[in-house]
C-alpha cells in the first residue's frame, strides 16, 4: 500500500473527514516518525511494531565489476521490529495465498495453447 491508498482508504472509512485533513494527518504523522529517527530516538506504535535507527560501521567492500577494494562509508539504516498483535495477526489468518507466478512463467505456460 502507497500513501496515496492509505489516504483513499481513511476517506472510505471516515466520510465525514474531508480528503485534504486526512491527507494532511497521514503526512504529519510520517514527518513526526522521520524526524524522531533522523534525531536517533525510537518510535513505537503499540500492537504494530517499533522503528529505530541502527549505525553500520564502515568497512571495507569490494567493487563487484573490477574486484577492487574499496572503502564502505558508516551509514545508518532503519529498522523496524513488528509488534506482538501484528505478528498475531499475520499468523493466525487463513493461510497465505501461493506467490504469483512470474511473466515469463505465464508465457511459457501459455505458449503451447
Amino acid at each position: 500500500m502507497i500513501k496515496s491508498q492509505l489516504v483513499a482508504r481513511l476517506c472510505q472509512r471516515y466520510p465525514h473527514l474531508y480528503h485534504r485533513d486526512v491527507e494532511r494527518i497521514v503526512s504529519t504523522v510520517l514527518d513526526e516518525i522521520s524526524k524522531a529517527l533522523a534525531k536517533g530516538c525510537r518510535v513505537e506504535l503499540r500492537g504494530f511494531g517499533a522503528f529505530s535507527v541502527k549505525s553500520r560501521p564502515s568497512r571495507q567492500g569490494r567493487n563487484p565489476r573490477t574486484g577492487e577494494a574499496v572503502i564502505v562509508q558508516e551509514k545508518r539504516a532503519t529498522f523496524f521490529r513488528t509488534g506482538k498483535e501484528l505478528r498475531e495477526r499475520l499468523n493466525v489468518g487463513p493461510a497465505s495465498p501461493p506467490p504469483a507466478s512470474s511473466p515469463r512463467e505465464t508465457a511459457d505456460s501459455h505458449a503451447g495453447h
